[in-house]
């Protein structure tokens, strides 16, 4: 049987190359006739020698990947040098073409969510390119998994059969930033295998989401629909075994973002308007709810929310107040601080979720 050692899925195609654009003009329902110089064509062509090398080493005996290149030199292609921060070169497929797991004993690095974004959005800056066999000047592959082994700091370059062995399966519901989506084909991990990096829900309704995602022609950031854009129901979330929430009732700590983004916290609230202790919500500590902020609403969280609107310099809208009952000023003044992070649309409502109290109270 042959060592599986490709595990990429090809996503829609956001490439806007010549070649592209006339084949999709012509042929827009088949790559078949893609140029033979487009990424894809290179990929198959890594997938037919890596299946030559595999079969050359014998029945049973994984083929490993190619080492990684020396630091600073990215994009060159793997094999030229064999170092890598990292340490051993780690095969493609696993060991023997079999889903790999930690070593007994082995210590995973602890990462917050923050790190995770701000790990992942070095490589949309740097658009790294995509591929299977060539190794960023980080020492991580340049693939889907590469990506993931490189956002969550792990000491060795996993694949999509492996990055479970890490990870602990949650909901959908429990999904935060810096968790994953992963669909990993066991039977057959070529065809559609695949793992991105969720940055958060972009709206209230959570059919879409902020995904990180490494693939053609180079990393990217981008609004996918829930799971993913094929094979939905086959991506599965998993929580990064090592991951540090970041929320805290004192200085320090992190967070992370409704939109995506994770951002350091400098302070907590986890006492009530009222004195009391407020359980977390939501994973924020002291936030009520929603229903505290519906129209009509009287309590003293609306207080609580306007005093620190106002402290932060987003009182524009009170015309006395603020008081414990929600009103319209209330809810221009959450919009404006909402805009004021940068969101937009159905993200900047004026009605304040868990990550609106997050930001306003750190």
């Amino acid at each position: 049987m042959e060592t599986p050692v490709f595990e990429e899925v090809d996503p829609v195609s956001d490439c806007d190359c010549p070649g592209c654009r006339h084949w999709r003009s012509v042929l827009p329902h088949s790559r078949a006739g893609r140029a033979p110089a487009h990424p894809a064509a290179h990929r198959v062509l890594a997938v037919a020698t890596a299946a030559t090398a595999a079969a050359a080493l014998g029945a049973g005996q994984a083929a490993a990947a190619p080492a990684a290149h020396a630091l600073h030199r990215p994009g060159v292609p793997a094999g030229e040098e064999s170092d890598t921060p990292q340490g051993l070169r780690a095969p493609l497929h696993g060991p023997a073409g079999r889903p790999a797991s930690p070593a007994a004993g082995t210590k995973l690095p602890a990462i917050t969510r923050t790190d995770i974004i701000a790990r992942a959005r070095k490589w949309v800056t740097a658009k790294v390119p995509y591929s299977t066999s060539s190794f960023w000047s980080d020492g991580y592959r340049q693939d889907c998994s590469g990506y993931v082994s490189m956002a969550w700091k792990l000491p060795t370059n996993e694949w999509t059969g492996s990055l479970g062995a890490f990870a602990d399966r949650i909901t959908e519901e429990e999904l935060q930033p810096g968790d994953i989506l992963l669909f990993h084909n066991a039977s057959h991990p070529r065809a559609g295998s695949h793992v991105v990096i969720f940055g958060g829900w972009t709206d209230g309704t959570r059919t879409s989401y902020t995904a990180y995602e490494q693939t053609s022609p180079h990393t990217r950031k981008l609004s996918t629909p829930y799971a993913y854009w094929s094979n939905s129901a086959k991506y599965l979330p998993y929580r990064y075994k090592g991951v540090t929430d970041g929320t805290t009732s004192a200085a320090g700590g992190t967070t992370s973002t409704a939109a995506g983004e994770a951002v350091p916290a400098t302070g907590g609230t986890a006492s009530a308007a009222a004195g009391g202790a407020v359980p977390a919500s939501h994973g924020v500590p002291g936030y009520p709810g929603r229903a505290m902020f519906r129209p009509g609403a009287d309590n003293p969280y609306v207080t609580r929310l306007g005093e620190q609107l106002v402290r932060k310099g987003f009182g524009t809208y009170y015309t006395s107040g603020p008081g414990p009952r929600w009103g319209e000023a209330d809810r221009r003044n959450v919009e404006a601080f909402q805009r004021a992070q940068g969101w937009r649309g159905g993200a900047a409502d004026g009605c304040p979720g868990p990550e609106t109290w997050r930001r306003l109270f750190s």
